[in-house]
């Protein structure tokens, strides 16, 4: 077999949308991948995408198959994975597309807003690592009417969990009993706005992510979706 056609194991899972290169790269350690019939732990391992037989946990790989893009805008109460063992309305239940897709991050049941779904890992993995640093932005309401003094705290980080917030951009929209607020921020900790208003006494009632990087969620109404070239 030539040497050109061959690729990494991980690398053409990732680009079949099984998941990012390193999670790949983890799930072959964990012996859930078989080639031809025989499982592979071996990170270097090289496969032939058009000839070899990859299969993750059983489900065979869908080598070269078109990428799918898709923008919803999850609503209150919905989780934030394509199903749920337990019945709980997920996403993919929002969904009539037969493309395998999975959610580019997460946003909390309680949380509403932008979610991306897509079946290209790295993608995936160029929005969501760190070392990207793509800013999210979100229309969060609070309790009470934040002071300039606690604004200026949350924007230049604060200690959560042991370790101080990254800097985030936040803008009062309206106050009152309580207020709204535009939060813009490159990192994200599980429930970390939400946390990081506790903490400074304005507990976040209603939350919603506008903004993944370049995507907009415009207009497009809770529960809808639509395809992103």
């Amino acid at each position: 077999m030539p040497e050109e056609s061959l690729e990494r194991l991980q690398k053409v899972m990732s680009h079949a949308g099984v998941a990012s290169r390193r999670k790949s790269e983890e799930i072959i350690r964990q012996g859930r991948v078989t080639v031809n019939g025989k499982v592979v732990t071996q990170l270097g391992t090289k496969v032939d995408p058009e000839r070899d037989e990859i299969r993750v946990d059983g489900e065979r790989v869908q080598v070269g198959s078109s990428r799918v893009y898709v923008l919803l805008n999850k609503p209150r109460g919905v989780l934030s994975t394509m199903e749920d063992e337990r019945g709980r309305t997920a996403l993919g239940d929002l969904l009539t597309i037969p493309a395998r897709l999975y959610p580019v991050g997460r946003l909390d049941v309680a949380s509403e807003g932008l979610i991306l779904l897509t079946n290209d890992g790295e993608l995936a993995n160029l929005l969501t690592h760190p070392r990207y640093e793509h800013e999210k932005e979100y229309l969060v309401l609070v309790n009470g009417s934040p002071s300039d003094k606690t604004l200026e705290a949350w924007q230049r980080g604060v200690m959560l969990d042991g370790e101080l917030t990254a800097p985030a951009r936040v803008e009062v929209l309206k106050r009152g009993d309580s207020s709204l607020l535009r939060v813009a921020m490159r990192e994200g900790r599980k429930r970390q706005i939400r946390n990081v208003a506790s903490l400074l006494g304005h507990p976040v009632r209603e939350l919603k992510r506008v903004r993944l990087g370049p995507l907009q969620l415009g207009a497009l109404g809770a529960g809808q979706w639509r395809y992103l070239t």
